[in-house]
Order: C-alpha cells, then structure tokens, then sequence
C-alpha cells in the first residue's frame, strides 16, 4: 500500500503537503498514524476556541479518520476540511451522484483554487467521490459520514504531478451553534471494481449514521404513467379518469397526479400554493375521482411540494412567522412544530379522506438555512430544533410514520437530487431527475441511483418521446430505462396504435424478467462512457442490453438463459459467448418472432433487430 498523506484544515491556508501547488502554511494542530494510509494531519488557521482532536482506525481494510471539534460553550463550528494526496495511477475519471457535474470528468486542482466543487447535505446527494479507470477498477475513494450538514468534496488531479487530491470541507455554508462535532472520512484503497466501491462507499455512510432503509413494497416497482409531461398543470378529473383506462389496458400499474389540482390564478407560478385543496372546477370532487381511477385498475398518488407558502395562499398569515424566507413564494421553516403537524395533516387528508395510496414528495432540497437565520433574531422561540436539517429530517421520519398507519404499503417518492442516504429512510421511490427526451441522461441518471438507492425501487424520468418515431425509435427511451421502474407521460389518447404497441411489448417484457431487470445483481459498466452496457442478473436469467454499436457484451457464464437487448440504435449486436448455445432466437420491438439462428462460442455477431432483443438458451 502506497503512502497517503491526509490533512484536515481550516479554509484559509494549506498544509506543507500542499507547499509545491501553493507556498502557504496552516498550523498544524494534531497528526496521528493511520494504518494503511501513512501520517493524518489536523490543521487549522483559527480554531477560534474549539479544540481539534483526530484519531484513526480500520473499518474493513479502509482507513477512518475521525475528526472531534468541542468547545465549552455554544457556538458554529469554524471552517474545516480534511484533504489527502495519493499518486494519480490508475486514476482516469471520477465517479459521483452529481449528474450536473460534466459526467465523470477528473477536474484540475489549479493553483488559483478548486474547479466544480460537489456538495452534499440531507436533501443534496451523497458525499462520496470513487475514482476508477477504464478496466473497472477504484485504486482510490473517500466517503463523509456528514449526512446532515453541507460538505464540498471531491477528488482532483494536480496539473504538475498528476497526483489525486481528495478533499472534504465542512461549514462552509451558515450553521448553528453546537457545543460539539464529529465527522468521520473514509478512504478507501483496496483497488475493487468501481461499482462496488461506490455501493460499499454509500453503506458504509448509512451505517454510520445509523439510517435504515425504508421498506419498498412489490407496488413500488409497477410502472406507471405520470401526468406531469402529459398535461404539465393542465389537468382535469374527467380527462384523467379517461388516460387511466387506456393506462390500465397498456400495462401500467399506477399513476401519478402532478402538479395542477391545486393550481388557481395567481400573480405567479406558486404565490398561492400552500392551502393544498383541489381546485372545483377541475376536481370537483376529489375523492370520487380517485375511486374512478382505482376502479380503471390503477393505485394512484399524489404530487405535493413540501416548503412553499406563497403569499395568496389562504394559509399564508397563520404562518407568516413561520418562514425561513418570505416572499411571494415563502419557505416554510420545519423547525416550528406547527409547520410539521400542518404539513402531516395535510398528508394524512390525502391518503386517509381521499384515497390516494401515495405521495410525490417535491422540492425538500428548497428547505435551507439563509445567510442570516430568521431564528436568531427571537432566539429561536416557538422552535423546538435548531437545525434546519434536523427539523427535515424528524418532519419526513413523521410523515412517514404516520401515513404507515393509514395505508402500511403507502408510496412515497422523492427525485434526484434530494437522494442521499438520510432519503432512504422516508420514501420507497427514487425517481431519476427531469431529463425529458434524452433517453442518455435518463440512462446515467438511473444507474448512479441504482448503486447508491439500497433497496428501494429506481424509477425513470417520464418518458416522451415524439409523435413522429419510428416504432424502433419510440423504443428507445423505454429501452434506456429498462433497468429501473418506468414511468411514462404522454397523452395515451393521443399515441399511435404503432406506439402503443411498443409501449406494451416491452411493459410486458419488463414485467416477466422484472427479478433481474430490477431487483437481482446489478452491473453497470464503462460509467465514463455513459455506461455503454448494463446487465441485471436473477437466480434464474440474465438480461443485458447494449447502448453502443462498437460494443462486445459478455453473455457470462452459461448457467443460465440469457436475453440481448439492442438499444444501439442499429440492428446488429456483437457478443462474446462463453460456450455454444442449443438456440438463438430473435424478437423485434414488438416482441415478436423475428428468426432463430445456430452460433458457436466465442465472439460472435448476431443480428438482433434494432430495438430488439435475442434469447439464447445453452445446451
């Protein structure tokens, strides 16, 4: 094991392991020996009172560096980080649950400072960094046990000697006063396959913090039609009961009502959300037309955004004491009790009067502290937390507890980004964020979520796609998507027969091998690619699907059938097969028989229609 130099320090200076990128200093307050990643130094420009104490440890041949800071009395925490450098070989990309953050680009540490920082907090990502090479492997990755509070990490190469720099800085954003902190960062150097590194990474950050994961029951799986693309606000009872139908007939197992049954006219987007009733004239009554769209043969939820109190908002003078940030569009502050008990009754009214058996969950990322915090000016009165997280996170525990007792197999689901590992505790739904139309992003989008969601069901972004495709064309984006729950949002009433029959070939295909597509072993591979080829895998099949031309999948072992999906765009797959099989048969994006072939072992090509699928079964 190669020597790593760690050092945790305020945000104005730099260690001397830092002297060749910057000729500045930092005190150095504490260093402790790790066992595999040589000296840990604790440095700081301004303790300003707090005593600094570091120690290390082995959790499963990584190392931990556990940092303390404790004062006698009450005060925010000064600014902090822990930093590391580790030689570059064998580092070409990073991965991270940021897809804002150009894909898996290792970014310079430049002299003059730091390029694209990734953060983390309760509702923002996960705070973990896997770098990793083009054969699969992570030769370095570092983990945070900050779930809570807001952290700016990374890992970055340094233009002259191309050695990684890791880097994690704690309160750099305002926080509240504390008597005491303590933060962990975990390095990783086992050199295992990158996938694996960022799950064990993600685990080893929820056991840290002790946060179980939510149980996901079978429904949280179904596919579904959303109405957020389809109508957008524009929704209406009457039209919806209609979409339900023909959602039912093609497949789909639930639906989704989004933004809109409360939309009235306002001066603004949501100056007047808040009071969450339906509006008469589009839901004249709201239970009945959720009994209609159970009796069509669907579950159904409902979309709510969690912070905002507009200012027309009938609501809005109860609570405009009770805001982190007023406004025509005012935030709600979790930390009053009364915000919570209001925002859980309201919750409770649409799953327990109306019937809806789950809820979107919107906008929890909206929920932060301001630079000056509206608390401080009445010492917190009428609060019972401090923490704006905190506060979240009692208020989403809350949510959740309370709806289990309505409805024990209710649906909750929140979205990138607010996906990090605290959200595994409340919802059972993680949707990918809004990428309409871009089957790619959708594709990257899911996968990162797959590694990091635990156990809880992944779903797609809505799925559009134009009036105009081709049926192999219109496949494309369900085949992006096909290793995660689907969700779809066009106005089924207006889709051609052509497209509905491919909607419902591959909803029944994502159906049959639902085990390994959702819920078995799953591998992604070449993430700096755009992940070029996935495979899920149950104990009884395997399905792969390829998302490159140029690209060879690997069958694997021949234990087992095997389905090729052809999502490159072009008919034509090139496979390597680790033995001959009895059969090979071709399907065409309507499922349908499209030929049977004799191969042999080894690399072969097999002309899977586009947007097909081959079945091979061993002798």
């Amino acid at each position: 094991m190669k020597k790593l130099t760690l050092v945790a320090f305020a945000l104005a200076g730099l260690s001397p392991l830092f002297a060749d990128v910057m000729d500045k200093k930092a005190a150095v307050i504490k260093t402790v020996e790790t066992d595999f990643a040589g000296t840990a130094e604790v440095t700081c420009d301004d303790t300003k009172g707090w005593t600094f104490g570091v120690s290390a440890s082995v959790d499963d041949g990584r190392d931990v560096v556990t940092v303390r800071l404790s004062r006698a009395d009450d005060a925010a925490p000064p600014k902090f980080g822990v930093f590391f450098r580790v030689s570059g070989a064998g580092v070409q990309n990073v991965w991270t649950g940021n897809y804002e953050a150009d894909g898996t680009h290792l970014w310079p540490r430049l002299w003059w400072g730091w390029k694209t920082p990734y953060h983390s907090e309760l509702a923002h990502e996960t705070p973990l960094v896997v770098g990793f090479n083009s054969a699969g492997v992570s030769p370095v990755a570092i983990a945070c046990s900050e779930a809570m509070e807001h952290v700016v990490f990374g890992l970055y190469a340094e233009e002259r000697s191309c050695d990684v720099i890791g880097r994690c800085e704690f309160f750099t954003r305002p926080t509240v006063a504390r008597k005491e902190y303590v933060v962990k960062v975990m390095l990783d150097r086992r050199g295992r396959n990158w996938a694996e590194t960022v799950t064990s990474c993600s685990r080893w950050v929820a056991k840290e913090n002790g946060f179980k994961t939510a149980h996901a029951p079978e429904s949280a799986f179904d596919p579904l039609y959303s109405t957020w693309y389809a109508f957008l606000q524009d929704v209406h009872a009457d039209e919806l009961e209609t979409e339900a139908k023909l959602a039912a007939e093609i497949g789909m197992k639930t639906m989704i009502l989004d933004d809109g049954w409360q939309k009235v006219e306002s001066k603004g987007f949501y100056t007047a959300t808040g009071d969450w009733m339906p509006v008469k004239s589009r839901f004249p009554d709201m239970k009945a037309h959720v009994a209609k769209v159970h009796a069509a043969g669907l579950k159904y939820m409902l979309w709510l955004s969690v912070p905002f109190m507009g200012c027309e908002a009938k609501n809005y003078p109860r609570f405009k004491k009770m805001l982190l940030r007023d406004g025509d569009t005012g935030t709600l502050d979790p930390r009053f009790p009364e915000v919570r008990e209001y925002l859980i009754q309201t919750y409770e009214r649409a799953v327990g009067e109306w019937g809806f058996d789950g809820l979107k969950l919107d906008f929890i990322d909206s929920f932060g502290l301001p630079a000056k915090d509206p608390a401080l000016k009445d010492n917190f009165a009428g609060r019972d937390f401090r923490s704006v997280p905190e506060a979240l996170n009692q208020l989403m525990k809350d949510v959740r507890a309370r709806l289990m007792k309505i409805n024990p197999d209710v649906l909750l689901e929140f979205r990138q980004h607010y996906s990090g590992p605290a959200i595994l505790q409340y919802g059972n739904m993680i949707r990918a964020a809004d990428c309409p139309a871009d089957p790619t992003a959708n594709r990257r989008r899911i996968c990162d979520l797959r590694l990091t969601s635990d156990t809880i069901a992944v779903h797609s972004d809505m799925l559009v796609w134009s009036a105009g495709e081709t049926p192999e064309g219109a496949a494309l984006p369900i085949l992006n998507v096909l290793f995660s729950t689907i969700q779809y949002s066009m106005v089924l009433a207006k889709v051609s027969p052509e497209h509905r029959k491919v909607i419902a070939s591959w909803l029944r295909f994502s159906q049959e091998h639902r085990a390994a597509l959702l819920k078995g072993a799953f591998r992604p591979h070449h993430p700096e690619l755009g992940y070029t080829w996935i495979e899920g895998e149950s104990a009884d099949e395997r399905v792969i699907a390829a998302y490159a031309d140029d690209v060879c999948v690997k069958a694997g072992a021949a234990d087992r059938p095997v389905f090729l999906v052809n999502a490159t765009g072009k008919a034509g797959m090139l496979a390597e097969l680790a033995a001959k099989p009895a059969k090979v048969e071709y399907f065409n994006v309507f499922g349908e028989k499209a030929g049977e072939v004799n191969v042999a072992a080894g690399l072969v090509h097999l002309a899977v229609p586009a947007s097909g699928y081959a079945k091979i079964v061993w002798r």
